[in-house]
Order: structure tokens, then sequence, then C-alpha cells
């Protein structure tokens, strides 16, 4: 199936490493031009060059005012145009409410939130008809995962955010779609299942509660946002997508 991805400009933040890389590389792969951005100079760069020569690799925070409109113009400066954008960023801290502070609460909704809301006004105001703003979220956008709760807080805001852009954003023919990973077996993942004292013994009781008794491969996770945010799926927006194995057991 011929995703229509060639040529086409994406940035995709967050994506030296996890869901954001694996999304980028599914992107090139098929031909995209991508923009690829973390915190760290070197490691972005080093990601992009292993995309090929229609990749640039950016240092940018998403919790810098200034780096939404710095990635916009980059797009147009080097390729001339842009497509589409997925915005991803690391997690927040785990923990539980006694456990998280003012300053962690702050530091991610500056990051996950509204950075996502910047990254996303600077993209509409310059994506045409066929351009598309994805958001990688959580299931807890469904239902709060236990230790999680700063990041509990944040995404079902930020889905309904995307929800309402979806709408706002439709009559010019630009879609907005959501991915909601669960168990996707990235450093992330194997990090919060450390920190139960038994990884292994994490892992292994997680598995159980998927139907299909496994973590999600990174690329599985990519090959999902690259159609969403392809012209193959020219008709869907307003949606959120469970990439889980099942692991929501509701509707």
């Amino acid at each position: 199936m011929d995703l229509g991805l060639k040529d086409r400009v994406y940035i995709v933040t967050g994506a030296t490493r996890g869901l954001g890389n694996a999304a980028a590389r599914a992107l090139a792969a098929d031909g995209a031009k991508v923009i690829v951005t973390g915190r760290d100079e070197k490691r972005a760069e080093a990601a992009a060059a292993e995309l090929g020569p229609d990749a640039v690799g950016l240092a940018a925070d998403n919790a810098d005012p200034a780096s939404a409109q710095q990635l916009v113009d980059t797009a147009h400066e080097r390729f001339g145009r842009l497509d589409g954008i997925l915005i991803s960023v690391g997690g927040p801290a785990p923990g539980f409410l006694a456990d998280s502070t003012d300053e962690q609460w702050q530091s991610a909704f500056e990051s996950v939130f509204l950075g996502a809301v910047r990254l996303a006004r600077a993209s509409a105001a310059v994506l045409g008809e066929g351009g598309v703003i994805g958001f990688v979220l959580s299931g807890s956008v469904h239902e709060p995962i236990a230790g999680l709760t700063i990041s509990n807080g944040l995404r079902p805001g930020l889905a309904g955010f995307a929800k309402s852009l979806a709408n706002e954003l439709g009559p010019r023919g630009i879609r907005v779609v959501g991915v909601l990973p669960a168990r996707i077996d990235t450093d992330r993942v194997r990090e919060l299942d450390a920190l139960s004292g038994d990884a292994e013994a994490a892992r292994t009781a997680n598995e159980a509660l998927i139907p299909l008794r496994r973590y999600g491969r990174p690329e599985e996770f990519g090959r999902t946002a690259a159609f969403l945010l392809s012209p193959a799926a020219s008709y869907l927006t307003g949606i959120m997508v469970p990439v889980d194995g099942g692991y929501r057991h509701g509707f």
C-alpha cells in the first residue's frame, strides 16, 4: 500500500529515541523528509543521520517557547514546505500524589502540555489542506496508570485539546489525530517496570493483561503513526488510536 508519503515534510519531536524515533523511521522509510528533534544536539543529529540525507536533526526543547516557530521555519528553509507534525515528548516523572512536587508538575506542564499547544499552534498557522497534526499521548487518556499521577493529569487534557483542534481546523482540511501507546518495549517502559523492584515480574504481570500477551515493538507503533500522518488516512481526524495489543478492554 502506497501511503503517499514520498517527499512530504514532517516534524517529529522527541525523536532521538523511543516512540518518536520509531515514527520518524517509519516516515523516512516510506519516502518522507523528516525534521527530528531532541534536547541534545548531537543525539538529534545522529538520529537524523541514521534516517538518510532527507532528514535534519535539531536540538529543541518542547518547553522552550521559541522552539515551535524555530522548527516550522526550519521546515520551510530546508524543504520549502510543511505537511505535518508529530508531537512527542518524554514522559513526566513517575510518582504518586505525595511524591510529586510543584516543580515537577510545572516542568511537566511546560513540556507535555503547553509545549504541545505551542507546536500545534505554530504548525496550524502554516499547514494547508491535507496537513496533519499528531499527538503521542498515552492509554491514560482513557484510564489512569498507577504511579504516573502527573501524566494521568495532563494527557487527558491534551487529548481534549486535540479533539477541539480537530473541530476547529477541519474546515481548512487539516486533520488532528492522537496515538495512545500502552506497553511498548522502549527505554521508558523498561524504566517504569524497574521501579517495581522486579522488572521481569512486572513485565510478566503486564503481559498477562494484554490479549496479545506481549509488549509492542517500537516499529509497530511507528508504522501506525506513519499511516495516521499520511494521505492514506485522509478521512481520519479527531480520533485517538490505541496501540496497545488490546490492553484497553472497552470499546
